[in-house]
């Protein structure tokens, strides 16, 4: 997916955390609009790059080594490359796992987002900040879909980490005029999604078991809602806020809640089975504080970029069984 336009012509993007889900979907969008792209992870040389290499993309990528937390990392990384666009979107991205590496989540995420800010106002160039905040900050809004002026009531180390960083965007724009954003996404999956994600966990295990395997499902609480979007849809929304004449922060959701049991019925009966044959709730699985009912309002998205979601929960049951059908 190499471009015929001039290496000095092209626009130039750094994507932090390009190895991830959203990193190797939002590198695919900007390779084809011609971006000369770059990416890091903690260890160029020591990562694998799966997803990059499942959507083959690898070699056009440019990798760096750069440590988040390392403000002089950072800073040579951002000097190489040179970036009209910064995409942050590195860092600890699991809620459960937060709850047992609470410190190292605040700081991959938190100090990580800072080194990042500060080394954007260091260079004083007109560089483009894109920060992935996310919608586990709003924690239980009482089922009210939250909108950009919703107050932040995180209910879980990850979130508190994610509330941080967002505010740092907010504070290095309002004070030394960055044009930095965070877009607050909710769910959005695809099959990128490492198998520690819910959502992957219960889509490949109604996929084995269609194919003949005798396992049980072990899921926690199933009554729980959340607004699940198609990740490939979602990093173009995260483009569009860098386009706009000044930088603002948007909700980036369906608008659509569905409980995780329903979730579960519709990857089940995709796969021509009935969920409750093979499903049993773990009370293990627990979390610690969890939110209820997390849906968004994607309203001003809608009208300031023209961003709406094509795909709702069940067409991303669809396609991530299809995917993992594909893989056999």
């Amino acid at each position: 997916m190499t471009s015929n336009q001039p290496e000095s012509t092209r626009r130039r993007a750094l994507i932090c955390g390009v190895s991830g889900q959203d990193g190797a979907y939002l590198a695919r969008l900007l390779l084809g609009k011609g971006y000369q792209v770059f990416g890091t992870s903690r260890d160029a040389s020591m990562s694998s790059f799966r997803n990059l290499r499942a959507l083959g993309l690898h070699e056009d990528i440019q990798l760096e080594s750069m440590a988040p937390t390392d403000f002089r990392s950072v800073l040579q990384v951002m000097k190489k490359t040179s970036p009209d666009e910064i995409y942050n979107l590195a860092g600890q991205s699991s809620v459960s796992l937060s709850f047992q590496q609470p410190v190292e989540t605040l700081e991959s995420i938190g100090t990580g987002t800072l080194n990042l800010l500060e080394a954007v106002r260091f260079v004083d160039g007109p560089i483009r900040v894109y920060n992935a905040g996310s919608s586990e900050c709003f924690g239980d809004t009482g089922g009210v879909p939250a909108t950009e002026e919703t107050p932040f009531r995180p209910r879980s180390p990850y979130a508190v980490a994610k509330a941080a960083a967002f505010w740092e965007v907010a504070n290095y724009r309002e004070a030394y005029g960055l044009y930095a954003c965070s877009g607050i996404l909710y769910n959005h999956e695809s099959p990128l999604r490492p198998h520690r994600f819910v959502t992957r966990k219960i889509v490949s295990a109604a996929a084995r078991i269609a194919g003949g395997s005798n396992e049980k499902l072990r899921l926690g609480n199933l009554s729980i809602e959340r607004d699940w979007g198609w990740a490939p849809e979602y990093v173009e929304a995260m483009w569009l806020m860098l386009q706009q004449d000044s930088a603002r922060d948007y909700v980036i959701a369906t608008g659509e809640a569905n409980k995780l049991s329903d979730f579960v019925d519709a990857s089940f009966r995709e796969a021509g089975l009935d969920w409750r044959d093979h499903v049993e709730v773990d009370a293990a699985l627990l979390r610690p504080t969890d939110i209820t009912r997390g849906v968004g309002d994607p309203t001003l998205a809608a009208r300031d970029l023209g961003w709406r979601a094509k795909n709702r929960m069940r067409d991303v049951v669809r396609l991530m069984l299809e995917a993992e059908r594909a893989r056999g």
